[in-house]
């Protein structure tokens, strides 16, 4: 280990290279649970060079690497799970250009989201996806787990977004994945292989980013329901109606009774009666067409038993509302250890996914919280454990996580919708998929790392 930490140092230099224990148990953990999976050695490279020979080394040597971003993520995806090097892109944290004549932008990955959005917005221009973490996630993160957000029932996700990627490969192989260009129909898409792979077969050292112009005005409104099943159904009531959202959020009430305690505001009070709440934003250049669309979205949601409905009539409220919706997992990770599942339906599916979700917990002892992106059908549902014995949560609730699963697949949906399959959601990719489509997608890996060397332990 010394000498090929020695290596090492010559690499990147050794105030870059940390083999202490108290970095590696800092780097050993994401998000997920209260799992801790600390690497052998922290390896913190700044240049694309530096990452090429740092997978040449470990690739002769057969040593694991795991690429680690801002170690926001809720799979897993970025623990060392197997030890070996954890490879941090932070130090990848350039803005390389912003080119507002073809609306594109080159970054680095370790740029956190929000910053690349505030950047580019200063120009008059947009990056919609926007994960709940967005004031800390990186942008390579993002890429890795084909993340969404509230924009993305509008905007679609990171996919939709990223044009070519710089990869370096476990031989030390630098590729660029496709081109700059909104179209490309020449060879196999590489650039859409990369996203989601979860940092298992190269590791991401730049995006090429398509960017769309930015709306100069939105509206927001707040519409509490009696029902959270009722809620749900408004979801796709109001698509039906021909209004699509830029945002449209879902809470049922223990989350936002949680997140207003957490972050020690109260936008709104709550009424004895209301059991969910849908937060649903428009925007668009039209302030008069925006006015119409609430006008509209106001005349579906009557008919679900809705309460009393608040607009934002400012930025301080709608900053509010929304900073409300982005705590909601911190404050219910403050409640208690939790799992979360990220499941995702049809939207028309949505109330039945969220009947089942409380009938398996009912079935199964435990309790869960439910939120998420409901303009998408994405719905996060958090299993808390509260004062659940060993034995329950290690094992209970697994059996019915798997059974909540089997009928997110019978509703025609699948177990994972943004936050990737990681670590956490590896036992269960037999029920999506067929064993021969499995090893499909593990010959794949094998070609691109032939040693198994790159972000073991993840996906299958």
């Amino acid at each position: 280990m010394n000498e090929f930490l020695d290596q090492l140092n010559q690499i990147v230099g050794e105030p870059y290279v940390f083999s202490d224990l108290e970095t590696r148990t800092e780097y050993g953990h994401d998000e997920t649970e209260d799992l801790s999976f600390p690497p052998s050695v922290v390896v913190k490279p700044a240049t694309v060079d530096e990452v090429s020979q740092i997978l040449k080394l470990a690739n002769e040597h057969e040593i694991t690497v795991t690429p680690i971003g801002a170690r926001t993520g809720l799979s897993g995806g970025a623990l060392a799970v197997k030890g070996g090097i954890g490879l941090s892109m932070e130090r990848f944290n350039k803005i390389i250009e912003i080119d507002e004549q073809n609306l594109q932008a080159t970054l680095e990955p370790g740029v956190i989201t929000e910053v690349f959005q505030n950047t580019v917005k200063e120009v008059g221009l947009m990056y919609p996806p926007d994960p709940a973490s967005r004031g800390s996630c990186f942008i390579g993160g993002n890429v890795s787990e084909n993340s969404g957000g509230p924009k993305a029932v509008k905007y679609g996700v990171t996919k939709d977004y990223v044009l070519n990627l710089e990869v370096v490969l476990t031989s030390g192989e630098v590729i660029w994945t496709g081109a700059n260009t909104l179209k490309n129909s020449t060879g196999y898409n590489l650039t859409q292989l990369m996203i989601g792979s979860e940092g298992t077969l190269g590791v991401i050292t730049k995006i090429v980013m398509r960017l769309i112009p930015h709306p100069t005005n939105d509206l927001l409104m707040l519409v509490p329901f009696n029902s959270a099943e009722k809620a749900c159904e408004a979801v796709s009531a109001i698509f039906r109606a021909g209004i699509i959202p830029s945002g449209m959020e879902f809470m049922e009430r223990d989350a936002i009774e949680y997140a207003m305690d957490f972050i020690g505001e109260e936008p709104v009070p709550l009424q004895p009666s209301e059991q969910a709440h849908l937060l649903i934003e428009v925007d668009g250049n039209n302030v008069d067409q925006l006015m119409a669309d609430c006008e509209q979205i106001m005349q579906v949601v009557e008919q679900f038993d809705c309460g009393e409905i608040l607009f934002a009539e400012d930025q301080a409220k709608k900053d509010q509302l929304w900073k409300l919706r982005r705590r909601v997992g911190e404050a219910v990770k403050a409640q208690s250890v939790y799992k979360e599942e990220d499941t995702v339906v049809p939207r028309y599916q949505l109330p039945a996914l969220l009947k089942a979700v409380k009938e398996v917990g009912k079935l199964y002892g435990f309790r869960s919280v439910c939120y998420g992106h409901a303009g998408d059908g994405n719905l996060h549902v958090n299993i808390l454990r509260d004062e659940m014995c060993d034995e329950d949560w290690d094992k209970t609730v697994k059996v019915g996580v798997r059974e909540l699963f089997q009928q997110v697949k019978a509703l025609g949906g699948t177990i994972s919708g943004e936050h990737g399959i990681g670590y956490v959601q590896r036992d269960y990719m037999d029920i999506m998929f067929s064993e021969s489509h499995l090893e499909l997608m593990r010959s794949i890996k094998r070609v691109f790392d032939p040693k198994g060397i790159l972000n073991p332990g993840k996906i299958f």
